[in-house]
């Protein structure tokens, strides 16, 4: 367990990130803001911690090999959070909206992560640098 939680601490640090910035009400002030923007970046937070949860996994188990329930393990994890997220705002921090879109672009940003590792791992890396 101990082993896992030091491998993955890039990936913690990031989700504790996403669930501030996430809950925090958001000030649009002097920021260019386009319609969807909220989406892109539920996408790209998503992404990214998909990206980093792969990563640790790899440094732990020191190899690019596949694993079927890695995947599945991250998708309930990332399921979890972003499930987490919206139900926060919409029981606690109400001055945020809870909306199915941000729920689906926060598995899209999964998905595109997945999709990375799986491409990545397709790509001949057979032993870990």
């Amino acid at each position: 367990m101990i082993n896992t939680l030091k491998h993955q601490y890039l990936a913690i640090l990031w989700s504790i990130v996403v669930l501030i910035l996430c809950d925090m009400p958001m000030n649009t002030e002097g920021v260019p803001v386009f319609q969807g923007m909220d989406k892109l970046v539920h996408t790209g937070f998503f992404f990214v911690l998909t990206v980093l949860l792969f990563y640790g996994k790899i440094r732990q188990q020191r190899s690019y090999y596949f694993r079927i329930m890695t995947i599945v393990k991250i998708l309930v994890l990332t399921a979890a959070l972003g499930g987490g997220i919206e139900l926060l705002q919409l029981e606690v921090f109400t001055y945020r909206s809870a909306e199915w879109w941000d729920f689906f672009c926060d598995m899209a940003g999964v998905g595109m992560g997945v999709f990375s590792y799986i491409f990545l791992h397709r790509s001949g890396h057979e032993k870990f640098i």
